[in-house]
């Protein structure tokens, strides 16, 4: 089940927009779940999404939250949630009424068609914890629905399905827990020689208003510009050409080597790697680095030329 949010607007503009103006971006319109908002917006509910399941059988649903910048709860009526997984890893099982999920994470869990056959909705909305902030406020729906609930009479409504309690939007304490409440499915060896340590920063702040830019540049508060960083770098992608394409060709300009200070990192992968906050507005904010990972020994640990007809950026 794919979370998301819903802006009247092209979302690349919205990011744009904030971008621009130093501002936070326009909090979106609506959430969605399998791409339909729900029926407590107006206009939405005859596309609402139903989601059916038979009496007694058992269900695995992964739950993605596909939005930009909002982590989202996700509960569903009457229903336990049984964890058994998250971003790909199995997980020790373990019960719980509701989720939490920051932008481009995921959660394993089984449901049982275990009550009475009737519709249940299915609910998302904000988790917002940072004070003042504005964000959008309002709750998505789907909706479970029993193969055997009783049909409406004949031109009669459907049966209203049943609303669960979801936590306040500032429920951190609920997010403390679901999070806390994650193990191994088995005992896990580390490694306990380390070979480099990495010590990161990480800064959300304001900058003051630059001398050559107007107030419609510096809406951040007081007249200011978000901005973000690591280890006090702020990090901008480069316009003209890739990270990879700047490193494989030697240009210069593009990027530069500093961050972190004393490389090298043992990496399994060669190529080039961001490092990012999920929010993607804090992307553009410059919360982000690059690993720069250099060819291996051998074919199989090395990236391989482009073809001399690769059309250039």
């Amino acid at each position: 089940m794919l979370q998301g949010e819903w802006w009247d607007a092209n979302p690349i503009n919205v990011i744009r927009q904030a971008t621009q103006t130093g501002g936070a971006p326009n909090i979106s319109d609506a959430y969605t779940i399998n791409g339909q908002p729900g029926d407590l917006y107006k206009c939405s509910s005859k596309g609402t999404t139903i989601v059916p399941i038979d009496s007694g059988e058992t269900n695995l649903i992964r739950v993605i939250n596909a939005g930009l910048n909002q982590p989202l709860f996700f509960t569903i009526a009457n229903h336990k949630l049984t964890v058994v997984g998250a971003d790909a890893s199995y997980v020790k099982p373990f019960t719980t009424n509701v989720l939490m999920l920051g932008p481009g994470q995921t959660t394993d869990v089984l449901i049982n068609g275990d009550q009475p056959p009737s519709r249940y909705y299915i609910a998302g909305r904000a988790y917002q914890s940072a004070q003042n902030a504005p964000f959008d406020n309002t709750t998505t729906t789907a909706i479970l629905e029993y193969k055997s609930a009783p049909c409406p009479a004949k031109g009669g409504a459907n049966i209203k399905p049943i609303m669960p309690t979801l936590p306040n939007y500032n429920d951190t304490n609920t997010v403390t827990s679901f999070s806390k409440s994650f193990r191994s499915l088995r005992e896990v060896e580390v490694p306990n020689e380390i070979d480099e340590d990495l010590f990161f920063t990480i800064g959300l702040g304001l900058n003051n208003c630059p001398s050559n830019f107007n107030a419609n540049q510096c809406q951040g508060p007081n007249g200011t510009r978000f901005t973000s960083s690591m280890n006090n770098v702020s990090f901008v992608l480069p316009s003209n050409f890739s990270i990879l394409q700047a490193h494989k060709l030697g240009v210069q300009g593009v990027f530069t080597t500093d961050f972190p200070a004393k490389p090298p990192v043992k990496f399994d992968y060669t190529g080039v790697w961001i490092m990012h906050c999920h929010l993607d507005v804090h992307i553009g904010w410059g919360l982000a680095t690059v690993f720069l990972v250099e060819d291996g020994e051998g074919l199989l640990e090395s990236i391989e030329s482009p073809p001399e007809d690769l059309p250039l950026c």
